[in-house]
């Protein structure tokens, strides 16, 4: 595989989260791929589509009156690949508004799926506007870091036990 089909994979990603199609997204990952962020750690396409489901639902059900999604600077070589995404959304457990700007990097497998997905961004910035006051005052702290991951995680297991397998 080449860089002339990575990027391409990446463009559909990002499309497809523009118009919050998450079975197209869960498509562009290999069965065993690894997502990490800042609120997951997931294995597996079974887990990485479920967060994508469960995010994309929550958004078409309390934010799609608000929801922009923008990526741009997408690179990729034979085995690696990356873009700078920007996501305007209703956060929806305050009801908070979200401005999130975001570094992806991504490495493929040998037929072009995404192997690793790593989003970096700023934790406090995103806690200051997601959760008010205590991401303000706590969001530079592990502790909130740590609440975050574990209702992440919680919300994720819930949500794909409702899921048929």
């Amino acid at each position: 595989m080449t860089a002339a089909t990575h990027a391409p994979t990446i463009e559909r990603f990002y499309s497809a989260f523009s118009q919050l199609d998450a079975a197209t997204m869960a498509a562009c990952y290999a069965p065993d791929a690894v997502f990490d962020d800042e609120a997951f750690s997931l294995r597996g396409r079974r887990e990485i589509g479920g967060m994508w489901r469960m995010l994309c639902d929550a958004t078409k059900a309390k934010g799609a009156d608000v929801w922009r999604l923008s990526w741009r600077d997408v690179q990729a070589d034979g085995r690696t690949g990356s873009a700078h995404w920007d996501a305007h959304y209703r956060f929806s457990a305050t009801g908070r508004l979200v401005d999130n700007s975001i570094d992806a990097r991504f490495t493929f497998t040998p037929d072009g799926l995404i192997a690793t997905h790593r989003d970096s961004f700023p934790f406090w910035t995103w806690s200051r506007q997601a959760l008010g006051t205590p991401g303000l005052l706590l969001g530079w702290t592990p502790m909130l870091r740590k609440k975050v991951r574990a209702t992440a995680a919680a919300n994720l297991a819930t949500f794909l036990a409702r899921q048929p397998s």
